[in-house]
């Protein structure tokens, strides 16, 4: 059964989004970063997907975290040397279990259309292939604004990548935007603020009262990757979190 855990009620501020976000579609209950996996968050109640989006070697934005393809797919080599009509063709749903085989990559295209008829939210990580951050950036973000175009609830861009941030930024400026956050690296607030973000994405573990304290000074959102624990969620939403990402769909009862 799911856990139902009460967030705290000390640090409520407004947020588009919900609080809970499923990590790459339902990323282990089925092929991650397909539309098998978005289907299955979806039967757990879930209305907001996070999932990691490149570019193929003529310029289609499509889903997968890995620069290569060899993990979840059939294919081979650099996924951003190929072309769109190559990387359809791949089988991405094998490699997680016999029934899920046939099972195709899907076009951010595909993702947004399916979302927008679902009235699902969508936080799109920007996964450049290496040496493209900024026009990755680029291409994503007009390719979301142009298929969320007049849409109530535009997606949430995100990236590890200053630079696919900042090409995101000069190109759909009005689409909201969040660093992602491994570490607390050197000037990670002045580039998020430089960024025009609304949020800071950090691994869980970053997450404190002191950090809370200074995201909030400097008028920022706040969430969690990728949270599975249930005494981990308890301390982040302690915290006030705005929203927390999990594979753990199955585990956690999402909030409206």
């Amino acid at each position: 059964m799911p856990t139902h855990i009460t967030p705290s009620t000390a640090a409520k501020r407004p947020w588009p989004y919900p609080r809970w976000i499923a990590h790459r579609g339902a990323g282990l209950l089925a092929p991650e970063n397909t539309l098998a996996a978005f289907r299955r968050g979806a039967q757990h109640g879930y209305r907001m997907f996070e999932c990691d989006v490149k570019l193929s070697a003529d310029g289609v934005a499509f889903l997968l975290h890995d620069d290569t393809l060899e993990r979840t797919t059939d294919g081979q080599g650099v996924a951003g040397n190929h072309t769109w009509a190559a990387l359809s063709q791949l089988d991405a749903g094998a490699w997680h279990s016999p029934a899920c085989a046939g099972e195709t990559l899907p076009t951010l295209a595909a993702v947004a259309r399916w979302c927008m008829a679902n009235a699902y939210g969508l936080n799109i990580e920007i996964k450049p292939t290496p040496g493209s951050d900024w026009r990755t950036g680029r291409a994503v973000a007009q390719a979301a604004a142009t298929l969320w175009a007049n849409h109530a609830q535009p997606p949430l861009l995100s990236s590890f990548q200053p630079e696919a941030l900042a090409g995101a930024q000069e190109t759909a400026p009005a689409l909201p935007r969040g660093l992602l956050l491994e570490t607390l690296w050197t000037g990670w607030l002045d580039a998020a603020l430089a960024l025009g973000c609304q949020a800071v994405v950090c691994e869980q573990g970053l997450w404190t009262e002191a950090l809370m304290h200074q995201v909030r000074g400097a008028g920022l959102h706040s969430l969690a990757y990728t949270v599975n624990d249930a005494t981990a969620v308890q301390r982040l939403l302690a915290l006030g979190l705005d929203s927390i990402i999990t594979d753990r769909v199955d585990r956690f009862a999402p909030d409206a």
